[in-house]
């Protein structure tokens, strides 16, 4: 990107003061939304562990009624225990929206309590606690996932704060400064030169008139 030609001007150099004095305003802003989405990116990897755990267990379960489930009367508890549907909602963490899980609605068990082994209800209750954990586990990956986009955001910003607009603005009021400090001088050996000139003019005309 092409920087912007400054001028070397009192008003251009008010510009350039101000524009300096509101990046170095709006930088500690930046650098606690850092903080704060890096430190949501951290509890949020110790929920989603959490409950990869709890996948991890409720599925050390399941997996000990892999041999029952031929033998259940014709019932399909993995089609009962699928979800319908899995509704969300949204909030906000460190100024991010992210997902939220609120419910999940499963289809109706129709199965006969008398016709099924005992063990039934508790195999479904499990396949169903699985299924929420997993759903848990997918937007918690999804909050992880929109966080860490923030992050890297906040983060070019700040880099480009404090390495790219802070100094190239000081860098402009330090020319600035010079320039105007270089005008003052000039303009003063200009009025020098213009005071000898009228006054050895002067002289001269004294000269003149005594003759």
């Amino acid at each position: 990107m092409a920087k912007k030609k400054i001028k070397f001007t009192r008003t251009e150099l008010k510009q350039q003061r101000d524009a300096l004095a509101r990046f170095k305003r709006y930088l500690p802003t930046l650098k606690l939304k850092e903080q704060q989405v890096q430190s949501s990116i951290v509890q949020t990897q110790q929920l989603y562990r959490k409950v990869q755990d709890d996948v991890d267990a409720t599925g050390r379960i399941i997996s000990e009624y892999d041999v029952l489930f031929n033998d259940v009367s014709g019932t399909n508890l993995k089609k009962f225990a699928s979800p319908e549907s899995v509704r969300t909602s949204t909030y906000s963490i460190a100024g991010v929206y992210v997902p939220r899980l609120e419910t999940i609605v499963f289809p109706k068990a129709d199965y006969s309590l008398f016709g099924t082994a005992p063990w039934t209800d508790k195999a479904l209750a499990d396949l169903k606690m699985l299924h929420r954990q997993e759903a848990e586990l997918k937007i918690l990956q999804k909050c992880l996932d929109l966080l860490k986009a923030e992050l890297k955001k906040v983060m070019q910003r700040v880099n480009l704060f404090e390495k790219v607009m802070i100094p190239n603005t000081q860098e402009n009021i330090r020319r600035i400064r010079i320039a105007l400090g270089d005008q003052m001088t000039a303009g003063v050996a200009r009025a020098k030169i213009a005071k000898a000139k009228l006054e050895q003019k002067a002289g001269k005309n004294m000269e003149a008139e005594a003759e």
